[in-house]
């Protein structure tokens, strides 16, 4: 039962439709302290309305609002708070998620129409950097998400597969490279090739201009550089599939830039039929000036194309191919104006499902402090990363439970996800320092900790012998079970949030007050202490593991049984 909204519809009934129900549930809130009840209404909105003082009104709504499941409603100063029946609540919370299980929180508000995702999109012939952890993992997790309020999820990796630096590189590779190193190692040494390209340019100009040249002849189908950028691209698939495999990501479509290629042509007449490319300084761009947005570049004077073309014709045909309600684009927030120059021109050309778009900005990962760059060589690699994660899981584990079975399985969860959770615990829109250390403490708030949690709470049901589906949980009351119940009572409305506002980190942080108030309850409760409230025990130690397992995995990351 969603109390919240009980106690929102008893308030408006006494208020006679001045006020909706949704209206009273976005003013419903926690108490700040445990004394003053489990929900509370704030009546300031109320005062202009009903011509009395904010705690008068409080007063008057506390008297007269009476549901068998509210222990007591009572005024305090301008707020009516609501004290729930724990009994009751607790009975009605692990009854629901006993039944349902993993399904708990679901619900169907997409009615199984798409979401396209646009995530990850690593760019060929460099390696997967740290820098691209966040799109990969914030991405996967939404489509996880999504898909648990009843959308279907389109994982498409608009792979960085077209450019200048494909210039850059086949210049490198034809005067530095080695074809038999290349073979042997493809990606560190096509990564120190595009390096040594920015390093020599700096003393020697010209350069660039062959970049530019040998791009322009990769465009126009020239036979040699069209092998090269088809061996590089093969290479550099091989090694992004070992890293999406090791994290688990569902990807179903690796439709990049250079996909679009034979697509443009129609895109730019589309524009020419709406009347808005116009000449600057050569160039075609959409003029965006009386918006107050600088022009969005289309073709260069060159003739070229650039990425907004290839992005406006993606969005083109991820609509006719998918037909979807929503498009998020999961991609760093130093993107954020080339996103509101795309949604506004295919606004003037006349699409309004351009509003349904949406830029799911984040920012970066930052290693001492700064920002890592491909271009300089400061870059930390991702499946360095993950093997280094994993080897200090297993000696983690092995310290702390030798015995243990599936150590290298346990390990690699752990240290994935480690990985993950320290990324997503994040608001996407913060930046994230870089720490080894940090990912795998499992104290604190880690997904080792939360994982360790979820092990912990297995192994009480293990010990008691008792099948969790054959429970029968019995009203309780306690304070520290409470904690927890107001929890479990959460999570619907924490997976709407996070749909909400496309956050994974409420769904992490969410996994963490979890955890520790499981650990408080634990710590002061005898939970197999042999009396009549045992099966209630039982019932909220499942309870936990079963919202905390669907926690993890919607964000990306596994429960460990044991560890």
């Amino acid at each position: 039962m969603d109390y919240n909204k009980l106690f929102a519809e008893e308030i408006a009934g006494k208020l006679d439709g001045s006020m909706s129900v949704e209206s009273i549930m976005g003013l419903v809130e926690k108490p700040k302290f445990e004394g003053q009840g489990d929900l509370a209404f704030p009546c300031f909105s109320l005062a202009k309305t009903q011509g009395k003082a904010p705690h008068i009104i409080a007063g008057e709504l506390a008297e007269r609002i009476t549901h068998p499941v509210f222990e007591r409603v009572a005024a305090a100063g301008p707020y009516v708070n609501c004290f729930l029946k724990k009994s009751v609540v607790s009975n009605e919370t692990l009854e629901t998620i006993l039944e349902v299980q993993a399904d708990y929180g679901g619900s169907n508000i997409g009615q199984g129409k798409n979401i396209t995702i646009d995530f990850s999109s690593p760019n060929i012939a460099k390696p997967f950097s740290m820098g691209h952890l966040r799109s990969t993992v914030i991405g996967n997790s939404l489509a996880k998400i999504v898909e648990k309020v009843g959308y279907k999820a389109v994982g498409i990796n608009h792979l960085g597969d077209w450019g200048t630096q494909f210039g850059k590189l086949i210049v490198a590779y034809k005067k530095w490279g080695d074809e038999a190193a290349v073979k042997e190692n493809p990606i560190p040494e096509l990564l120190a090739l595009y390096i040594k390209f920015h390093q020599e340019a700096e003393g020697d100009p010209g350069l660039e201009d062959e970049a530019r040249k040998w791009f322009w002849r990769l465009e126009n189908g020239d036979g040699e550089a069209e092998k090269l950028w088809t061996w590089f691209k093969e290479e550099s698939l091989q090694e992004f599939s070992k890293i999406y495999e090791l994290l688990e990501v569902d990807i179903d479509s690796y439709a990049g830039e250079a996909f679009y290629n034979d697509k443009m042509a129609a895109t730019i007449e589309l524009l020419k039929t709406n009347d808005l490319l116009t000449e600057s300084q050569g160039a075609e761009v959409v003029d965006l000036t009386d918006e107050g947005l600088p022009p969005f570049l289309i073709r260069k004077s060159d003739g070229a194309t650039l990425y907004g073309t290839r992005d406006l014709t993606a969005a083109l045909y991820r609509k006719e191919h998918y037909q979807f309600a929503k498009s998020l684009y999961v991609v760093g927030q130093e993107q954020t104006l080339h996103f509101r120059q795309l949604k506004l021109t295919l606004k003037k050309m006349g699409f309004d499902w351009s509003d349904e778009m949406d830029h799911i900005s984040f920012g970066f990962i930052l290693k001492d402090g700064k920002k890592m760059s491909t271009r300089k060589g400061k870059v930390v690699l991702l499946d360095q990363v993950l093997k280094e994660v994993i080897e200090l899981a297993e000696k983690n584990i092995e310290e702390r439970n030798p015995a243990l079975a599936n150590k290298a399985e346990t390990a690699q969860m752990v240290g994935v996800g480690a990985v993950i959770f320290h990324d997503l615990k994040t608001e996407r829109q913060n930046n994230v320092e870089f720490s080894l250390e940090a990912m795998l403490r499992f104290e604190g708030v880690t997904g080792p900790y939360v994982q360790y949690t979820h092990a912990r709470a297995c192994s009480i049901l293990r010990k008691s012998g008792m099948a969790p589906d054959g429970l029968a949980p019995v009203g309780l009351e306690d304070v520290h079970s409470w904690e927890v119940i107001k929890d479990l009572l959460a999570f619907p409305e924490t997976i709407h949030k996070s749909f909400e506002q496309s956050e994974p980190s409420v769904i992490a942080r969410f996994a963490i007050e979890l955890a520790q108030d499981f650990n408080k309850y634990y710590g002061h409760v005898k939970v197999l202490e042999d009396d009549k409230q045992l099966e209630g025990r039982l019932a909220l130690v499942f309870a936990v593991t079963v919202v905390l397992k669907e926690s993890l995995r919607l964000l990306g990351i596994h429960a460990p049984v044991e560890m």
